[in-house]
């Protein structure tokens, strides 16, 4: 039986695995955490609506459910002209026919970069952001920035939605604690029309939320640098916060810059649309690990990573004769679609190269989102069957 490796425990790193094992492949999966954080449903941490507890899922169980091996470590080195690589405490690995690379991605370096908190870091950081919004309710009064940034080396590797998602649940849950009134709340980010890969449609409505918020708005300014209370744009103005909550655009994962794949000028994976790393015949990469090639709008999301993963998983079995059929390509696939929840309601987006659409979903939007993370756990633990 042909042996998979997969390094990386993330969303596309897990459903690879899941797939991989359906196709009666031997599959270790290796990650640095012992759990999958489930990012869609981590925007409500910050405002106590979910524990952070509730929106990470145990690798441990994941695996046991679904027949693959767990091993806890952190990949230091990949050698794929070697076919090895090499961990922190496993130390070098050669025992595989096949490597899957989903590491994920590491987030660009502004300058001052310490004084930011990311709702797409770590379980501790978004923890922090916690922390911080519960002293400013407790004082009743303070100022959030909430912003995103971009990478022009990279233009997919952009994380905006969970951004708009915990600023506008940040919102509501200040005016249900009456508290709202107290509080200035700004966005911004480097591009001139944030959210424009949605299309033109999404962003009047946007615009419509951001003054039915009152939620100010600057854009356009490239970032200089952060203060522990500020945002500089290179224009010499600022904007004053006592928490600044801000997502870096993606940039390439250090051992995969570090390795010698072949790598795209950001230091993403360049692949084949099946997902192949070019120029290795038994090495793929899934997810925010990628380049990701396609249409202008395009952008690296959590369904596409899956995706990928599945993918990839049917390639490696064709290409093994345990199925017949023709390779598949991920670039088919590409499109946006998000449930993007607001705390009291949500929007349906969805951008294709023929269709541009963000429906409002008043109240049923976040009771939708809700059911997706029930479902989700649920799925990943092999209690259900995947819908879609």
């Amino acid at each position: 039986m042909k042996k998979i490796t997969v390094l990386g425990g993330g969303i596309g790193g897990v459903e690879t695995a899941i797939a991989l094992k359906k196709e009666g492949f031997d599959v270790e999966l290796i990650s640095d955490r012992d759990s999958l954080l489930v990012y869609p449903i981590s925007i409500w941490v910050p405002t106590g609506e979910k524990s952070i507890n509730e929106v990470r899922i145990p690798l441990k169980e994941i695996a046991n459910a679904r027949g693959f091996k767990l091993t806890i470590d952190r990949v230091t080195q990949i050698k794929g002209k070697e076919n090895s690589f090499f961990l922190e405490k496993g130390g070098k690995r050669t025992d595989f026919d096949y490597l899957v690379v989903a590491l994920g991605q590491s987030k660009l370096k502004h300058k001052g970069i310490e004084n930011t908190l990311s709702v797409c870091g770590s379980p501790d950081e978004i923890l922090q952001i916690k922390e911080k919004i519960d002293k400013l309710v407790k004082n009743k009064e303070g100022k959030i920035a909430f912003g995103f940034g971009g990478n022009p080396k990279a233009p997919e590797a952009v994380r905006g939605g969970p951004v708009f998602e915990v600023m506008f649940n940040v919102h509501n849950y200040l005016k249900k604690l009456g508290l709202r009134k107290n509080f200035e709340i700004t966005f911004f980010a480097p591009m001139p029309k944030p959210g424009a890969r949605l299309g033109e449609k999404a962003l009047k409505m946007m615009d419509m939320m951001f003054k039915n918020m009152g939620i100010n708005r600057i854009t356009g300014k490239k970032i200089k640098e952060f203060t522990e209370n500020s945002v500089i744009f290179e224009d010499g103005s600022s904007i004053e916060a006592d928490l600044i909550v801000f997502t870096p655009a993606g940039d390439g994962h250090p051992v995969v810059k570090n390795s010698d794949l072949t790598k795209t000028e950001a230091g993403f994976l360049k692949i084949e649309d099946t997902c192949q790393v070019a120029g290795f015949d038994n090495i793929y990469g899934v997810g925010d690990s990628a380049s990701i090639e396609g249409p202008d709008w395009r952008a690296k999301q959590g369904h596409l990573a899956e995706v990928m993963g599945r993918i990839t998983a049917h390639n490696i079995a064709v290409k093994e004769g345990k199925k017949s059929g023709a390779l598949q390509g991920y670039k088919e696939h590409i499109n946006i679609m998000c449930l993007m929840d607001t705390g009291n309601g949500g929007a349906l987006a969805y951008r294709t190269d023929s269709k541009a659409m963000l429906i409002p979903l008043p109240v049923v939007g976040h009771w939708m989102k809700k059911a997706w993370g029930i479902y989700y756990r649920l799925n990943k633990l092999g209690k259900i069957p995947r819908l879609i």
